[in-house]
């Protein structure tokens, strides 16, 4: 239980952290490559060493560590550009209900049992999406598919590698850090590079509020992944059901924080959309029950 609820609390941190960069002009590559790095030094202190080691070099999951590594600062990317311009609720929800791509992926690979109920979870998920992003933005225009989509997509990958490799690779704690810690070294490898490259073309400089930002982002960022693991390996539910459970809980606690704190538009579609959303999720989280 304390797994699930400090993934809850570390991922709503970070969205308003994210909410919070337009307001003091912080470049979001630059923090989140800062957020990478700092994940790497909390991570290797959290463990008690650095894990580059000969024998993590050869590890069964390194090629998988590689894979993630360069989806999670794309994603981590996108997350922060849609929360800017779409908000907390929609990005959120649009991540979360990605949960139907795992559970297809449990239900196929690992045989678990499908019901009526799972199966009306999933087809609910996709309107869900839809009509969060039917609220105007700043321009009066009814806000992008684009972006939520996109996240939608990603966040399905990422959940459903990382609840395959958990499965497959990771049966211990000490495998469980060091994969988590190589990706955020991979992730921050990438960002370096496309950094560099933009300082050379002159399109960017480099600010210490992006690195205050980084750091800001950065230890909640390796904790909640690290949890997120612990939390899938603790046998607490199923695998179909352990996802809904946490995304239910972030969706929740990030749309009334949005709310309180951003003043976040609210209209009939979208409080329909976060309604259908939470209804998907309980489906498909008990739909054996």
């Amino acid at each position: 239980m304390f797994y699930l609820t400090a993934v809850i609390l570390l991922n709503v941190f970070i969205s308003v952290v994210f909410k919070l960069f337009p307001k003091y002009k912080i470049n979001a590559l630059q923090a989140i490559v800062a957020n990478y790095f700092v994940c790497v030094i909390t991570g290797s202190l959290s463990i008690g060493h650095i894990p580059f080691t000969a024998a993590s070099m050869h590890a069964d999951w390194l090629p998988w560590a590689v894979v993630m590594g360069l989806a999670f600062i794309a994603i981590f990317n996108m997350l922060a550009y849609s929360t800017k311009v779409d908000g907390i609720t929609t990005t959120i929800i649009a991540s979360k209900l990605s949960l139907v791509i795992p559970v297809i992926f449990s239900l196929i690979v690992y045989k678990e049992h499908a019901t009526i109920a799972k199966i009306a979870g999933v087809l609910l998920a996709f309107p869900a999406v839809y009509l969060t992003t039917r609220v105007e933005g700043d321009d009066h225009k009814p806000q992008s598919l684009l972006w939520p989509v996109l996240i939608f997509i990603g966040g399905g990958f990422l959940d459903t590698a990382t609840n395959y490799i958990q499965l497959h690779f990771l049966s211990t704690t000490d495998a469980q850090a060091a994969y988590t810690i190589f990706i955020f070294a991979i992730a921050a490898i990438t960002g370096t590079v496309v950094i560099v490259i933009l300082l050379l073309l002159k399109k960017v400089t480099l600010q210490w509020r992006n690195l205050v930002a980084g750091i800001c982002v950065g230890v909640p960022n390796y904790f909640s992944i690290y949890y997120f693991i612990r939390a899938l390996n603790s046998n607490f539910l199923e695998s179909s059901a352990s996802i809904p459970v946490l995304n239910i809980g972030i969706l929740a606690a990030s749309a009334i924080t949005a709310i309180i704190l951003f003043k976040e538009h609210v209209n009939a579609l979208r409080i329909i959309g976060m309604v259908t959303s939470i209804v998907a999720i309980l489906l498909i989280a008990f739909g054996n029950k």
